[in-house]
């Protein structure tokens, strides 16, 4: 395949998964915002923003006031913010009409579909009324394209760089989430144990459709250590970081195999997953929840822009 044509495929499914992702972490916020008082809910969207990475440019505009409708309609449709949810769904819609060889027919109408569903959908502002059900037509645009890849895609390099681009994005989520939860969700250490401490944790499992998966595993137990173990080294669940890369390990192998050739990103890709599979909970408490997550964004981005160099996205 071309690097120009696996450049398209990778990102196409980046954006797709980034944009259920964001939908996501909005609606864990909207939801948060809900419990807190009115004084107190615009930490959380404060939250959101910082997890997005989107910071400095949210205060640009704003300043300090983390108002509930200002922020979801920054992340969601607003200009100003050039990663907004319309234009990352509008990059993939171009990605797919870049790639329409590459794809299947259904692949194609799922994608341009949603493009023109959220097109009409955040085409006027979102009120409070409306982010429910909003988010939640992001969120099934992304699962229509998904199916529509599993059930008519062919199994070959276009599959694994797809599979590869959604998994990389996928992992980066999960982590930045757990990273923002320690420093920036919870108000004060005074609160770790307390109900609202757990009503935060049970959030971030929200964030990454984790609640019931883990509670099912757990009995109903809310606590910090295990939802950390959860997300990062629970290979059963698909959102974790030890499942993303172990399926990264695996289409990346495979596309090793299709090419007949062993690279720097099968190198990286290995090292991350046995960094994951090696470590424990405690391992990673005493060595900072923080710095390690740090370390795995690092490798992570690593890996991206490895994947790029080897199979030659950029000329």
């Amino acid at each position: 395949m071309l690097g120009r044509s696996a450049n398209g495929i990778f990102w196409l499914f980046r954006y797709l998964e980034r944009a259920e992702n964001v939908a996501r972490l909005v609606e864990a916020g909207f939801r948060m915002a809900l419990t807190r008082a009115a004084s107190d809910a615009s930490d959380e969207w404060r939250s959101v923003i910082v997890t997005l990475g989107l910071q400095a440019a949210y205060e640009a505009k704003y300043g300090d006031d983390y108002n509930g409708t200002q922020v979801y309609n920054f992340v969601l449709r607003d200009r100003d913010n050039p990663g907004n949810v319309l234009a990352i769904v509008e990059q993939a819609r171009h990605n797919a009409r870049m790639v329409r060889t590459g794809i299947t027919r259904e692949v194609w109408e799922a994608v341009n579909e949603s493009w023109m569903i959220l097109k009409h959908e955040l085409g006027r502002s979102v009120t409070d009324t409306r982010v429910g059900s909003v988010l939640g037509i992001i969120r099934s645009q992304s699962t229509l394209v998904r199916g529509a890849m599993e059930g008519t895609m062919l199994r070959n390099d276009i599959y694994y760089f797809a599979r590869a681009g959604s998994f990389i994005e996928r992992a980066d989520n999960t982590a930045r989430i757990l990273d923002v939860k320690y420093y920036v969700l919870l108000p004060s250490v005074s609160y770790v144990g307390t109900s609202l401490d757990n009503v935060q944790w049970e959030n971030v499992l929200r964030a990454v459709a984790g609640d019931r998966a883990y509670r099912w595993l757990n009995a109903g137990r809310m606590e910090a250590r295990g939802i950390a173990e959860f997300l990062m080294l629970d290979d059963r669940f698909p959102r974790s970081l030890a499942f993303c890369y172990a399926q990264l390990r695996d289409y990346l192998d495979r596309l090793g195999e299709e090419y007949g050739a062993r690279l720097d990103t099968h190198r990286i890709v290995a090292e991350t997953h046995d960094s994951l599979q090696s470590q424990t909970i405690e391992c990673v408490f005493d060595k900072g929840l923080h710095q390690t997550i740090g370390q795995f964004i690092a490798r992570n981005n690593a890996l991206a822009q490895q994947i790029q160099r080897d199979y030659r996205f950029i000329d």
